[in-house]
C-alpha cells in the first residue's frame, strides 16, 4: 500500500484530527512508540533532511526522546510532553516549533517518506495505521513555510478546523 500525500496550498487552511488512541495501543503502547520513533528518526538521519536535525549523536538522542514524548502524548498516551509546550496547545506548540526550519515541500515529502517506510514495518491493522497517516499527512502541511516561489507564509494554527 501506498500512502496518498496532498500538495500544501499557501494560506489555505489546515484541518487535522489527531489520531485515535487505539494507534498508541496498537504500537505497544510507550515501548512500541520508543521503537517506531527511534526507527523513524535512524531513517531520517540517513535522509535528505537530516541537516535539520543535529548531528552529534548524544544531542539527537535528545531528539530522539523529545519528540518520541510528543507523538506518545499526541496519540492518546500520558502527557508525558506537557512541560515542553510553555503553555501553548500541543498542536500549536508543534507547529510554532517549525517556524525556526526553512520547510519546503520536497522537505514534508521527505519526512512522510520516512516515516512511511518505518511505519510499513509496524504489524498493525492497516485501518489503525491510515488514521495515524491521515493526521501525520494533514498535520505536516502546518510545518510547510518556504515556497519555491521565493515566499514565506507561516501557517495559522486553528483549532477544531
Amino acid at each position: 500500500m501506498s500512502y496518498e500525500v496532498s500538495k500544501v496550498e499557501k494560506g489555505k487552511d489546515v484541518s487535522f484530527t489527531r489520531p485515535k488512541a487505539e494507534f498508541y495501543e496498537a504500537v505497544g503502547g510507550a515501548e512500541g512508540m520508543k521503537a517506531l520513533m527511534y526507527d523513524f528518526y535512524d531513517i531520517i538521519y540517513e535522509s535528505d533532511i537530516a541537516h535539520f536535525f543535529p548531528q552529534d549523536e548524544d544531542e539527537f538522542e535528545k531528539v530522539k526522546e523529545k519528540n518520541t514524548k510528543f507523538f506518545i502524548q499526541m496519540c492518546g498516551g500520558p502527557k508525558v510532553y506537557e512541560n515542553e509546550t510553555k503553555g501553548m496547545p500541543l498542536d500549536e506548540y508543534m507547529v510554532r516549533l517549525h517556524d525556526d526550519f526553512s520547510i519546503y515541500e520536497k522537505s514534508r515529502y521527505e519526512w512522510l517518506g520516512c516515516m512511511e517506510e518505518a511505519l510499513r514495518k509496524v504489524d498493525m491493522e492497516q485501518r489503525i495505521k491510515d488514521d495515524f497517516w491521515e493526521y501525520l499527512e494533514s498535520f505536516s502541511k502546518l510545518t510547510v513555510n518556504s515556497f519555491s516561489d521565493g515566499s514565506v507564509y507561516y501557517a495559522e494554527y486553528n483549532p477544531g478546523q
